[in-house]
């Protein structure tokens, strides 16, 4: 299964470069899905008997949801990867173990990780948000657009102060607080280290006697396949990914995070029938007067793509041009044969422009870079500044995200042109 999953990093300090810690992802999917990074503003709901509508199915809503940055694909509800006004950050992965995948419509782990976002302010609360939500309401169906794929989910979950890797089979779940760094991809790692628990994921190990009950418990061992002693030494984008946080302990910095993001040996950034469609990297300082900034491409290939800031401030711009038209999924779902639909949203479309042209000349594809690079560059030292001097221009950060989204669009459009 190793093609269809993503990468989850996060790093705390000292691992860090000025008491911030740094989260990031790459989600990788289908070659051909459309990803969308949206705002979502914090809501009342005064009408609880109103259910929410998640991708399959409805479930109780809440009292209260803050407000959110999301990236996801375009055709469902919830999201790959995402931060709250709170300073919360989520990524899921996808994981397969002995236990069958349920195809039965339920929550994806994408809803779960909207769902944390929007009811809760720490990084634990999400977690218990998930995992009451897993026990409610179940986890299962199919996770692509048009196409058979299932899984279960693992998920990174971080705050200003701490981070935990939530790992799920079926309803049972085991879960690790991050110390250092740590990283997620498409299989189990949690192993003997588990801080909190589903109450009967040991008893139910035991019965499938996928545990003996006298040796140490391992997760991992128990609920997949993986070998827990050679995990640390394959060539899996898993232990890559561990080698890359590990070469960089104690100097990360969001810019380091990004690089990791964009490396090809490792795999980590993805190409081909599943490519690194979205990428996300988020700093969260932990001095409360600091912003938390968060850095969507909204576009694949985190190599030619340009990393863009939102900070969470009242009265944020809409987030327009990384939008997809909207269509009824019901409705198409029903059509046979089913045919997706253009969901390219403006940004997308540039960017795909772009990359065509970067294919057919050398030349062009190392000035658009250039000048990507170049815009890239003096965003993030922007954005240093801001966390540096503490000073934050409240009027340009409600339209940061759109405008920088804009220049990007300019670029593309000067080089498709000429």
């Amino acid at each position: 299964m190793e093609p269809y999953s993503c990468d989850t990093f996060v790093a705390l300090p000292p691992a860090t470069v000025g008491n911030r810690v740094i989260f990031g992802k790459n989600s990788d999917r289908l070659f051909d899905e459309v990803q969308e990074v949206i705002y979502c503003p914090a809501a009342v709901h005064n009408d609880l008997g109103k259910r929410l509508k998640c991708t399959y199915i409805e479930i109780d809503q809440v009292p209260e949801t803050y407000a959110v940055v999301l990236s996801r694909p375009a055709w469902l509800w919830g999201a790959e990867m995402g931060a709250n006004e709170h300073g919360v950050c989520i990524g899921n992965e996808a994981v397969w173990g002995r236990e069958n995948v349920s195809k039965e419509e339920a929550l994806l782990g994408m809803d779960l990780v909207r769902l944390g976002l929007e009811r809760a302010d720490t990084a634990e609360k999400a977690l218990d948000v998930i995992v009451d939500l897993l026990e409610k309401y179940g986890q299962g169906g199919n996770c692509a657009e048009g196409e058979e794929f299932s899984y279960y989910n693992s998920f990174l979950i971080a705050d200003r102060n701490e981070a935990w890797i939530l790992e799920t089979s079926g309803k049972y779940w085991a879960a690790e607080k991050v110390q250092g760094v740590r990283n997620i991809s498409n299989q189990f790692s949690i192993t003997t280290k588990i801080d909190r628990e589903h109450p009967d994921m040991r008893n139910y190990a035991k019965q499938k006697g996928w545990w003996d009950g006298r040796e140490d418990f391992d997760f991992t061992a128990a609920y997949s396949y993986i070998n827990t002693a050679s995990m640390m030494t394959s060539s899996s984008r898993y232990c890559q990914g561990y080698k890359l946080l590990s070469k960089h302990k104690g100097n990360i910095t969001f810019e380091t995070m990004a690089e990791i993001l964009r490396d090809k040996p490792s795999g980590i950034n993805m190409k081909g029938e599943f490519l690194t469609t979205a990428s996300m990297v988020s700093v969260l300082p932990q001095d409360s007067s600091l912003p938390c900034i968060h850095f969507f491409t909204g576009t694949p290939h985190p190599e030619r793509s340009v990393f863009k800031p939102f900070i969470f401030v009242p009265h944020v711009s809409q987030l327009l041009d990384t939008k997809s038209p909207t269509f009824e999924l019901e409705r198409l779902m029903a059509k046979k044969p089913y045919i997706k639909p253009d969901r390219r949203h403006l940004l997308y479309q540039k960017h795909q422009q772009a990359l065509e042209v970067m294919s057919n000349s050398k030349e062009n594809s190392k000035t658009m870079l250039d000048h990507m690079r170049k815009l890239e560059k003096e965003v993030f030292e922007e954005m240093e500044s801001i966390l540096q001097n503490k000073h934050l221009d409240v009027d340009k950060i409600v339209n940061l995200f759109p405008q920088c989204v804009k220049d990007e669009i300019k670029i593309y459009q000067s080089n498709i042109s000429s």
